[in-house]
């Protein structure tokens, strides 16, 4: 029997669930927190409330599982927190559930088939958005990540990347619109009908515990859990307020969320093997052959494409360990070098090994690629170490490969 205490605080709506798992049975029992205050004083009592109704102890849980956000800085914090707790104590794993995610779960049975949008609102005019596709309720295709984007912005977002999205996954032929975060995207472009854009569904949506224990049996099953250590909120917007200094240099009060630009960053598929390949062997000396991205694709590795409607601008491959994230191989096209590209699929890898809970990115790099050396240095990685002989070189010779390390402050 398995049973997974789930907490979910990224919103101003906290829930705590139990979710028990007999046999071909599955069974949650919900409970909400009233008001938008208290979370972290009653969220503990409302969990054993729940186990002490259902005739249990903590002892009986199997695993415990936390709304990683994006969402309140203060309420991912307190779901991280508190599951770490319970995980310690208890000797159990942790599983870390997106609020998105979470979100397109709750609307999945109403709208099989279709491409589920979601909006959670980010605060100062601006909203958390993906697109995912629901093969079951439990079982999510993250076909956009989630990112942070004004909301005025969300449409121009949407109509660069519709085309691609609806491409890749041709057999969900539909759109529907689901969380909190639409009615700010409406507040701030009243002309502006939803319905146009897609089918509505919840524009009051917020994540809910049970959905995040739902989410959490299946990453169960699929092996996906951490160590309590490695369990880490999710944010998207690095700070909240400018310092004195930018201040007084006119930047205003608070930070605002990037214009969208007209790429489109997506998950690799077999389907794009011919196009990258030829990527990769038009920028690198000794490129991975299609064997090597098939192997790759096989292993599960994250692995992404970046598209305009130029064609194929970059890729990347990143195999995510217990500890580290290890950027396994990264290109961008030669008409697209110098344009931000690079940055951006690293912003993404940054983002993804945050939330897997690592505590940094490790990649190789040769020394005699000097643009890229300087590259990673501009963006805080450090040599570690260093691999002799690491890579094959012009005339049979072979050339080291400098080991580095970007390491993110938890």
């Amino acid at each position: 029997m398995t049973r997974i205490l789930a907490f979910e605080t990224s919103t101003s709506t906290g829930t705590v669930a139990l979710l028990t798992e007999q046999g071909a049975g599955v069974t949650v029992t919900q409970r909400t927190i009233e008001g938008t205050t208290g979370h972290a004083s009653e969220i503990l009592p409302l969990a054993y409330s729940i186990l002490t109704e259902l005739n249990l102890t903590q002892k009986d849980v199997t695993a415990v599982t936390f709304g990683q956000g994006p969402g309140a800085f203060t309420g991912v914090r307190v779901a991280c927190g508190v599951a770490q707790g319970i995980a310690l104590a208890l000797d159990i794993p942790v599983l870390q559930i997106g609020a998105l995610p979470a979100v397109a779960s709750q609307a999945a049975a109403r709208h099989p088939g279709a491409l589920l949008y979601v909006a959670l609102d980010a605060r100062m005019d601006e909203v958390y958005f993906g697109v995912y596709a629901c093969v079951t309720p439990i079982e999510l295709v993250a076909v956009q990540p989630p990112v942070l984007l004004a909301a005025s912005d969300v449409q121009l977002f949407i109509e660069q990347r519709q085309l691609f999205w609806r491409q890749r996954l041709p057999a969900f032929s539909s759109v529907t619109l689901v969380g909190e975060g639409w009615s700010v995207v409406q507040r701030m472009c009243p002309t502006q009908a939803l319905t146009e854009i897609g089918d509505v569904d919840n524009v009051q949506a917020r994540p809910e515990a049970g959905a995040v224990a739902l989410l959490a049996l299946h990453a169960l099953k699929a092996g996906q859990t951490l160590p309590p250590e490695q369990a880490a909120p999710l944010y998207l917007r690095d700070k909240v307020a400018f310092t004195t200094l930018e201040r007084a240099r006119g930047d205003g009060g608070n930070p605002r969320a990037k214009a969208p630009s007209a790429a489109a960053l997506l998950p690799m598929l077999k389907a794009d093997l011919p196009e990258v390949v030829a990527l990769e062997a038009a920028v690198q000396s000794f490129p991975w052959t299609h064997k090597n991205f098939e192997d790759a694709l096989e292993a599960g590795y994250e692995a992404w494409v970046l598209r305009t409607e130029e064609g194929l601008q970059g890729f990347f491959i990143v195999m995510m360990a217990p500890d580290v994230a290890h950027l396994l191989v990264i290109a961008v096209a030669r008409d697209a070098q110098r344009r931000g590209v690079g940055r951006q699929m690293l912003e993404h890898v940054t983002r993804q090994a945050r939330g897997a809970g690592t505590e940094g990115i490790v990649l190789e790099v040769r020394p005699s690629n000097l643009g890229a050396c300087a590259f990673y240095q501009a963006e805080d990685f450090v040599q570690i170490g260093i691999r002799r002989d690491y890579y094959p070189a012009a005339k049979g010779q072979r050339e080291d490969a400098l080991i580095l390390k970007k390491s993110f402050d938890h």
